[in-house]
């Protein structure tokens, strides 16, 4: 039966206070986050999140890939639950939000159901997410694609940093491996609450920015492999500098994008080198790119000039090249019913809001292949993130969590 919830709200202050905490654990030098994934300032805000749940009465468990889950029984508690999440890790030079929002506003819904003593029907779950920046081991929402059953939890553990340290491994360090399988369970849906990471709705000035797809993205991991020689004496006709072909690749992916600008957008952001010392010409060179656009026809399009700009640079620079990893998210993924929800939480609050796609990746695009999903946007300031200037408002901020209470208790109450 579903529960009248007259006047409540989420305790803003106590938000505030939780998001003002999590930003002292890997506090970045700008004022911002470093807190990669797996790495001792993650287990310390592992540690925290998990404190505070527990202290709301939830069962804690934690799977094989590291996610957290925070479970708050349901009147029947043999339903699947309603979940919330994102991540807690950030970029190499994050913001204070960017993931750690959803989290803690999971949290904070959780509170205000505990403080009022009420009960949903089904239980409800809040969920943070191993490795969704891919910022230390590369994919990106790496723990949430094993979840959805795209990958294996053997592929997981085998990821390795720049250092050549093994997920599995750092999971054990921190000890953070955990004996709940991962997946292959029923979930009743999935909301996430993210920062917009644009300036859209901040220039429009909404509060709730319903997502109903995102752009549909490719990524690449492209390595070449030339030969070490002396910088001095070797010629330039006999040179096969692998880090020179990938310049001439990134320079191409780079003008791709331009060209279907400003809809469309390519990315070259990483680069190893080796041995990436003077006087030698590096032998291998991996770089990582993507291509993204809101129409996934437009997005194979640039895929393809991409796999051919591959070929030529490697030719021009006498070097050779392959695609060791590749993954694609996004496109419209999202329920329409779980959507409806957030919509009309926001119209009876009277909280401005707007359709708006993402452009960004997020856990949900996995999710969304294995239970009904709702990705709902908060603005942030001026559209800056992966930033340690990222920033948000209170006022708007709030008004979205509260939204997204709604939805959630709606959705567990059926």
């Amino acid at each position: 039966m579903t529960q009248s919830l007259p006047n409540l709200s989420i305790d803003a202050t106590r938000l505030w206070s939780t998001l003002d905490r999590s930003s002292e654990i890997g506090k970045g030098p700008k004022g911002g986050l470093r807190r990669l994934a797996l790495s001792d300032s993650d287990k310390e805000m592992r540690d925290q999140f998990i404190a505070w749940c527990e202290g709301i009465g939830c069962a804690v468990t934690v799977d094989a890939a590291g996610s957290i889950f925070a479970r708050r029984a349901g009147q029947d508690d043999s339903l699947p639950p309603v979940m919330i999440g994102s991540h807690l890790d950030s970029q190499a030079a994050g913001g204070r939000y960017d993931g750690i929002l959803g989290v803690l506003a999971g949290l904070e819904i959780l509170r205000t159901l505990h403080d009022n003593g009420i009960t949903t029907k089904r239980p409800i779950e809040v969920v943070n997410w191993t490795n969704e920046e891919g910022a230390r081991f590369a994919p990106p929402m790496a723990a949430s694609c094993v979840f959805a059953g795209l990958q294996t939890v053997e592929w997981l553990h085998d990821l390795t940093d720049d250092d050549g340290i093994r997920y599995g491994d750092e999971l054990k360090r921190i000890g953070y491996l955990g004996e709940a399988p991962v997946g292959g369970r029923d979930l009743d849906s999935y909301f996430e609450l993210h920062i917009e990471q644009d300036a859209l709705m901040e220039e429009e000035d909404v509060s709730v920015g319903v997502v109903t797809g995102g752009y549909y993205s490719h990524a690449l991991t492209c390595v070449f492999h030339g030969e070490c020689a002396h910088t001095g004496p070797t010629e330039m006709k006999k040179r096969k500098n692998a880090m020179i072909g990938a310049a001439y690749f990134l320079a191409a992916v780079n003008d791709i994008g331009w060209e279907y600008e400003p809809v469309g957008r390519t990315s070259a952001s990483r680069m190893q080198i080796w041995p990436n010392k003077f006087g030698i010409l590096p032998e291998f060179t991996e770089v990582t790119v993507d291509m993204r656009h809101k129409d996934r026809a437009v997005t194979d399009e640039m895929v393809v000039k991409t796999r051919a700009a591959l070929s030529e640079a490697a030719d021009k620079a006498q070097v050779e090249a392959e695609i060791t990893a590749e993954w694609t998210f996004g496109d419209e993924v999202f329920d329409s019913e779980c959507g409806d929800l957030l919509r009309q939480a926001a119209d009876a609050r009277g909280t401005s809001r707007m359709d708006i796609r993402s452009i960004a990746g997020h856990d949900a695009y996995y999710i969304s292949r294995i239970a009904p999903t709702a990705l709902v946007f908060s603005p942030c300031v001026d559209g800056i993130t992966h930033n340690e200037a990222e920033d948000i408002r209170f006022e708007p901020t709030v008004e979205a969590v509260n939204v997204l209470f709604d939805a959630v208790v709606a959705r567990a109450d059926r």
